[in-house]
């Protein structure tokens, strides 16, 4: 029975769930802190100017920023597995040369994807039958 499982490589492996947890807490973190940041400049900075509107804005919209990224999924959290086998790169070989020994055997594998149930001519059997014939002769 041939079965085909392809394992993704581990390299295409999403990130962990604990370490996507511990990334949206740090960005959210950030957030926050950018805000807290605006609301004391807001505050403190004085002469009042334009710039104290932006600090102000910035302050009213950081949370929802901050909520929204930290609910957003990461976008390398869950790519396509990619095959294991797709990576691998196979090496061409020449075939070895035939044996001359008439009691040796030989097989000959197929790459992956031919197919192997073509019929072909025995043209090895018919040569070691006729060798046969021939040594009987002899004696």
């Amino acid at each position: 029975m041939n079965r085909s499982r392809h394992a993704p490589a581990v390299t295409s492996l999403p990130q962990s769930p604990q370490d996507e947890a511990t990334g949206r807490v740090r960005r959210y973190v950030l957030t926050m802190v950018i805000r807290m940041a605006c609301f004391a400049l807001t505050i403190f900075v004085t002469p009042y100017g334009w710039y104290t509107w932006v600090f102000a804005i910035a302050t009213a919209v950081l949370p929802y920023i901050a909520v929204v990224f930290a609910n957003a999924i990461s976008p390398t959290a869950s790519p396509a597995p990619e095959s294991a086998t797709q990576e691998l790169s196979a090496t061409v070989r020449t075939a070895p040369a035939e044996p001359t020994d008439a009691n040796t055997i030989t097989i000959h594998e197929t790459p992956h994807g031919e197919n192997t149930h073509e019929e072909k001519p025995d043209d090895d059997r018919a040569n070691r039958v006729k060798n046969h014939d021939d040594r009987s002769g002899e004696a």
